[in-house]
């Protein structure tokens, strides 16, 4: 939906928080990368996502989130070629499904992210013991406003479409 299914009354309304917060693979990618891949592959397209640099964005033939990126893939014609600005194990991920399609990252140093490469079978092993005994490890807890709204995010990021 356009604007997320927001009004622009919403949107202009809308209070928003900055921080010096960033993804650290999707800060590494750049616009030389973009440019390079070009120059490499002419029918290329480049999706990139959109915790990437602005400039990186705008290089992009396209913006998109995760399951944006997935469909935008699987939609496109057979044949068609995608470098992608996202995490590593996602672009492995749809160059193995999609077979008919080449994926490649837009980062030729591969960009693993360090914090989704901790979660380990046995890590998830553990915690998933600790539960069958009744322990809860690991909590986040938030004020009820915060968790309404965090859970509608987690929700949507969670759901099988």
């Amino acid at each position: 939906q356009e604007f997320g299914g927001n009004t622009l009354e919403t949107i202009r309304s809308a209070r928003i928080i900055l921080w010096q917060g960033y993804c650290s693979v999707h800060q590494r990618f750049t616009p030389q990368q973009v440019e390079r891949v070009r120059r490499e592959h002419p029918e290329i397209r480049v999706i990139a996502h959109p915790e990437c640099r602005f400039e990186v964005t705008q290089a992009a033939d396209q913006i998109g989130s995760t399951e944006d990126i997935i469909k935008a893939i699987q939609a496109s014609p057979v044949g068609t070629e995608w470098a992608v600005g996202t995490e590593i194990h996602l672009v492995n991920r749809l160059g193995k499904e999609l077979k008919d399609h080449k994926v490649i990252s837009l980062d030729p140093s591969v960009c693993v992210c360090t914090t989704m490469f901790r979660i380990t079978p046995q890590h998830l092993l553990w915690a998933l013991e600790n539960l069958g005994e009744g322990n809860v490890v690991n909590r986040i807890s938030v004020d009820e406003h915060t968790r309404r709204h965090a859970r509608v995010a987690l929700d949507r990021m969670l759901s099988l479409r």
